[in-house]
């Protein structure tokens, strides 16, 4: 078994809602609801699920670009939420992010090089002519030429700017990288080439992912694994083709018969949801999932909140009481 980079044990994250003169706190925001899981190294964790069910707050949470409400973030065994400044400067150089909006996160006011220089200097990895031999490494590493150093970000095309955001990353040469849905900003041609990057660089340098994502098929294409997320939670955890071809959580399904097919004469009975996601504000008692799930069943899903499990002992991971290793104890039962 390969060794184990990344452990989040019992992740949460929990947003306050303040209301009135004096900004009581009236409730919470659930983004992530206790998440665990494990990411190998050199694989790649597909997560996907809607927009809004808190994939991005969970690669965020893990690097501590925002604070945990709860739970551990173990990176090659050194707990990352009990990390001092300090101590987070250093394991900083070897966990990495890619945005989404290459745009956004790049300083429209000083240019590629700058920035990556920047950086450098930071991490106190090189400076002056050292640096600048470095920025010409990682840009033409990325298939950018070191002329490019000298443009700013608006000089650049979508995809050339999220070329220069997998540049930034690999600055300060990370073990392990969040790819915060870093095709869905770009033209499907450019998407390809992204992803191909990315797999190249992996098997050159040795990286780890985590791949956010809420396209099935991208993710797919690049993960050894996937996660499906709903509303905060892990439903299901799986090897890529066993998810795909073996789905067993509700929500997992209904999702896979969206994605379409590239064959006209093929079709896939569509699973259509009823109803909307419920509120993070508010979610459901039992299941999170019973409000919208088609194999509901009555008297049970409103009331049992289920475990994530492994099914008949394998790697496939299951939140669901159709499936009775999910079946929860007493002690877990929500009203």
């Amino acid at each position: 078994m390969s060794e184990i980079l990344l452990e989040v044990q019992n992740l949460k994250k929990f947003f306050p809602i303040k209301r009135g003169l004096f900004s009581k706190t009236v409730g919470y925001v659930k983004a992530v609801d206790d998440v665990s899981f494990q990411i190998k190294r050199g694989e790649t964790l597909g997560l996907v699920g809607e927009s809004g069910c808190g994939k991005t707050t969970i690669g965020r949470s893990i690097l501590r670009l925002i604070e945990p409400t709860a739970g551990s973030v173990f990176f090659e065994g050194k707990d990352v939420t009990q990390m001092d400044q300090k101590e987070l400067k250093k394991v900083r150089k070897d966990m990495q992010i890619i945005f989404q909006d290459p745009y956004s996160s790049l300083n429209p006011r000083m240019t590629v090089g700058g920035m990556i220089t920047e950086i450098l200097k930071f991490h106190e990895i090189a400076e002056g002519e050292a640096a600048e031999k470095r920025v010409n490494e990682l840009l033409e590493k990325v298939g950018l030429s070191k002329l490019h150093a000298r443009r700013y970000p608006h000089e650049f095309s979508g995809g050339q700017r999220q070329r220069i955001g997998v540049a930034r990353a690999l600055s300060v040469e990370p073990k392990f990288i969040v790819c915060d849905e870093p095709v869905s900003a770009l033209d499907v041609s450019i998407q390809s080439q992204i992803i191909n990057l990315l797999q190249d660089l992996q098997k050159e340098l040795h990286l780890t992912y985590l791949f956010i994502s809420h396209d099935l098929s991208v993710v797919e294409h690049i993960s050894d694994r996937v996660s499906v997320m709903y509303l905060g939670q892990i439903v299901e955890i799986a090897d890529c083709k066993e998810l795909y071809a073996n789905t067993k959580h509700p929500y997992s399904e209904a999702l896979l018969s969206a994605v379409p097919i590239p064959d006209p004469k093929k079709k896939r009975s569509r699973i259509i949801l009823t109803g909307d996601v419920p509120s993070p504000a508010n979610v459901p008692t039992g299941c999170y999932f019973h409000p919208r799930c088609p194999k509901i069943k009555k008297g049970e899903c409103e009331h049992i909140r289920p475990v994530l499990a492994s099914l008949n002992q394998t790697s496939h991971m299951v939140k669901c009481i159709l499936y009775p290793e999910s079946y929860p104890t007493k002690e877990v039962k929500a009203a």
